[in-house]
């Protein structure tokens, strides 16, 4: 009974009782267009395979032979404290009583279109909302049992990276890492930085590593850029070298870098080197915080900084390689990512546009497409009609969902949902463990709170947010009254004197009605 695994494994068990929480999934700040604490707001708006497991990302020169490495270099996990989660004081919900449903499973009734209209009827006509479509499924079977406009697309927003994910987890197998490394070049005395795609390469130490407020757990741990000069200089003092030239390879990606919606803050250039998601400030906690104008610049000059401190020295500025690394080309030093499938977790719970960009590259490489936007959105796209996803009204320019011009249906969504909730696809089940637990995680974390009419659904509810101008989209997951596992998407254009904390509140009721009936 998938519903009983998805509630009884994602419990904590405390004190006073359990919530629903992920597995291990970490934070991260960057957001979707102008998402404030929430992650998904308009700026300076008032409210403002693993289904395929033969199939890997397309290996890059000089690679190794394997996706997959057994073991990490990066940032030694710091030991998890307590502290930091914005509803940390909430009263969970009872322990027996979020068992008993979860056990129910399955096997408990459908609900009805009537019952559910009827449940739903007063929550999706709030005026607050302004024009509304929805779509509510079996999770289980995919059956849709009850909708609005749901064949009708809408603009999707962050929710976009739903279909991201589903895409990415199908065509690249789970345990892949992604892999910076540090090759030697062609000409004497030169050394190629060489990106592999990580926007979570971090140049902190471990002491200050933090995923979404919370020190890094070793499943979450970013690859760490100290740690890769340091195999670096070893290397180099091994051969007796103490000064190099330094260039950076950024051959893995094409196309431009600078998105439709770039802004310096939402997003950086998306290029295959950066550091901290290319951050100005890496311990930066801003929904969207200012971004370096040349990431991967910005990256090779820190590494270089960090090769002097071991004793290298780096003869004038770093620059861009003349060519790609050669495929043979020795290995001085090597550091992988978390899992993709961590990497998945992490993008969905923060809404994380850097690194939803990024997977979407590792997609498209998987699926034999240019890394870039166009490929990534049409392997994303093929992919997803391969899994029988009906695609013929979706509309996709990026991977993160900050494209207006993007465009997929409610019934979309809530099929891609239960793909993931689907025993025929295990390997996409992170897009369920990733997705924010309503009152407690990522960017639903200050949501379902006291006054916003939903307060009793906070810890049941697990959705992907969503929000542009004039756009505010939820779909997620959600165990009804009677156990039953459904998934939901409701996406709205609020009118534009409806401040965007007054539209949130009114999608989460709506799903807080989900969460209260059996709706037969």
């Amino acid at each position: 009974m998938f519903g009983a695994v998805l509630l009884v494994a994602g419990t904590v068990l405390a004190s006073g009782g359990a919530y629903a929480q992920p597995a291990p999934t970490p934070g991260g700040h960057s957001a979707g267009q102008g998402e404030d604490e929430d992650h998904d707001s308009q700026g300076g708006h008032d409210g403002r395979k693993g289904d395929r497991g033969k199939v890997t990302a397309k290996p890059r020169p000089g690679d190794g032979p394997g996706p997959t490495p057994t073991r990490r270099s990066g940032v030694p996990a710091a030991s998890p404290t307590g502290g930091g989660d914005p509803a940390a004081g909430r009263p969970a919900p009872a322990q027996a009583a979020v068992l008993a449903a979860a056990e129910a499973g399955p096997a408990a009734a459908l609900p009805t279109a009537q019952g559910l209209q009827q449940a739903l009827a007063a929550a999706v006509a709030d005026r607050n909302l302004g024009d509304v479509t929805f779509a509510v499924s079996d999770a289980a079977s995919g059956q849709l049992l009850y909708g609005s406009g749901e064949n009708t697309p809408a603009t999707p927003a962050s929710t976009t990276k739903l279909a991201t994910s589903i895409a990415a987890l199908s065509l690249i197998p789970g345990d892949t890492r992604l892999s910076t490394k540090v090759v030697r070049g062609a000409a004497p005395g030169t050394i190629i930085l060489v990106g592999g795609g990580d926007p979570t390469l971090t140049a902190l130490s471990a002491d200050q590593v933090q995923i979404g407020g919370q020190p890094a757990d070793p499943d979450t741990a970013p690859a760490s850029l100290d740690a890769l000069a340091r195999q670096t200089a070893a290397a180099l003092s091994a051969a007796g070298t103490t000064t190099v030239t330094l260039d950076y390879d950024l051959s893995m990606y094409e196309g431009g870098p600078q998105h439709k919606n770039h802004d310096g803050q939402n997003i950086a250039l998306v290029v295959p080197l950066m550091v901290d998601e290319a951050k100005v400030d890496p311990k930066s906690r801003e929904d969207a915080p200012a971004r370096v104008a040349d990431p991967a610049g910005a990256a090779a000059e820190a590494f270089a900084a960090l090769l002097k401190a071991q004793g290298v020295t780096v003869e004038g500025r770093a620059k861009p390689a003349a060519a790609p690394a050669a495929v043979d080309a020795p290995v001085l030093g090597r550091v992988e990512s978390p899992t993709i499938a961590r990497l998945v977790e992490r993008l969905l719970t923060t809404s994380d546009n850097q690194l939803a960009e990024g997977i979407a590259r590792q997609a498209a490489l998987a699926a034999h497409q240019p890394a870039s936007f166009e490929g990534a959105a049409a392997a994303v796209t093929q992919e997803l009609a391969r899994l029988g996803v009906p695609m013929a009204d979706v509309v996709l320019n990026d991977g993160s969902g900050l494209h207006p011009g993007n465009a997929i249906p409610p019934a979309v969504l809530v099929r891609l949902l239960s793909l993931a909730a689907s025993d025929q696809h295990p390997a996409l089940r992170p897009v369920l463990t990733g997705l924010p637990v309503a009152g407690f995680t990522g960017t639903l974390g200050k949501r379902y709170g006291s006054g916003s009419g939903a307060a009793d659904a906070a810890g049941l509810i697990r959705a992907k947010t969503g929000t542009l101008t004039g756009v505010s989209t939820l779909a997620g997951t959600v165990v009804d009254s009677d156990g039953r596992l459904l998934a939901f998407a409701v996406m709205t254009r609020p009118p534009a004197t409806v401040n965007v904390d007054t539209a949130r509140a009114a999608l989460d009721r709506i799903a807080a009605r989900l969460a209260t009936c059996g709706c037969h």
